[in-house]
């Protein structure tokens, strides 16, 4: 018999700021953005599963990455789980959309309409909030 999924119960402050990095703690839990062009997925073309750092939800395909020019990893969707969430940021004084993880709510970037097709999404993501899992090369 297969057991419904349960959502993961999501790490205390305390193991959270002891297992992350400063900059994955203020992007993830602070809605924090790290500089353009200075992320360590920014640039990369490795295939594999890109990774929530904080609960380990896979959000993202290398598949569906793509070079926006912006200096944040960017792709146009999400895995087929649908794990991101919007959310409206009005917090510059104009209203963009917050991607988080549906999972553990951790900050992960922004989405604007801008991308490429079939989705014209692009999820502009920080390094800091994701972990690529690599895969093995055969």
């Amino acid at each position: 018999m297969k057991l419904p999924w349960k959502r993961p119960t999501n790490p205390d402050d305390a193991e959270l700021r002891e297992r992350l990095t400063d900059e994955q703690y203020r992007v993830t839990q602070k809605s924090g953005t790290e500089r353009a062009f200075s992320g360590e997925y920014h640039d990369t073309k490795d295939d594999g599963v890109y990774r929530c750092v904080v609960c380990d939800v896979e959000l993202f395909d290398s598949a569906d990455k793509y070079d926006s020019g912006t200096g944040w990893p960017s792709f146009f969707d999400e895995v087929d789980d649908r794990p991101v969430t919007r959310v409206k940021d009005r917090s510059f004084g104009f209203t963009r959309i917050e991607a988080r993880c549906g999972t553990c709510d951790a900050h992960l970037g922004h989405v604007f309409p801008d991308g490429p097709a079939p989705t014209g999404d692009r999820y502009c993501m920080n390094s800091a909030s994701l972990r690529l899992e690599r895969k093995d090369a055969d």
